[in-house]
């Protein structure tokens, strides 16, 4: 189920969006309308930890090929077909390199990060959050992890490749982490779930 924060009819610019006042559950901006993100269960926090602490670990560490962090729930500023969008996914890689120069302050993500990772709530379908993976991807995002407890699965979406999807111990292997290497039931048994 979403909520709009907004009645009117009138479109907010990611300015105002940004002014809204904060509350204690995230909004994401879609298609000019403040969207109430869906207030996670266990087995969906279960699992966001755990990829935010596997992404973490990997771009932490000193021999990483691509020094970054895992941010969850961290607000991107983003732009889908023309306009403004900042959506909040559930866990988020950038590179260090990426945010190097900028002065970031509290504000949300001004880049587009290599990979954002939505896990499906109750309520949203697949395709609902492919049609979400592929604005992120047109948006400059390198990758998107789409994350299914009930299929117990995670299908990646790059430009121009058809999606994967993993399961059970089909090993996750990426080009743009390299050396950074998972099974869907190694993440599970991590996760408790």
């Amino acid at each position: 189920m979403v909520a709009s924060l907004t009645t009117s009819t009138s479109s907010l610019s990611l300015q105002e969006f940004f002014a809204l006042p904060e509350g204690e559950r995230p909004y994401e901006l879609q298609d000019g309308q403040a969207i109430l993100k869906m207030s996670p269960k266990r087995i969906h926090s279960c699992l966001q930890r755990t990829i935010l602490i596997t992404l973490s670990e990997w771009g932490n560490d000193d021999q990483s090929p691509l020094v970054g962090d895992a941010y969850p729930e961290w607000a991107i500023a983003l732009k889908r077909n023309g306009a403004d969008w900042c959506p909040v996914p559930d866990v988020s890689y950038v590179s260090d390199s990426k945010l190097a120069d900028l002065d970031l302050g509290n504000e949300a993500c001004p880049v587009a990060p290599e990979l954002v990772v939505e896990i499906l709530s109750p309520g949203q379908s697949f395709e609902e959050m492919t049609h979400k993976a592929l604005d992120y991807l047109a948006a400059g995002v390198a990758r998107v992890w789409l994350v299914s407890d009930r299929e117990r699965s995670l299908t990646v979406f790059a430009p121009d490749l058809p999606p994967m999807t993993y399961r059970g111990d089909q090993a996750i292997a990426d080009d743009l982490f390299p050396q950074l290497t998972f099974t869907m039931t190694e993440l599970f048994r991590r996760a408790k779930v």
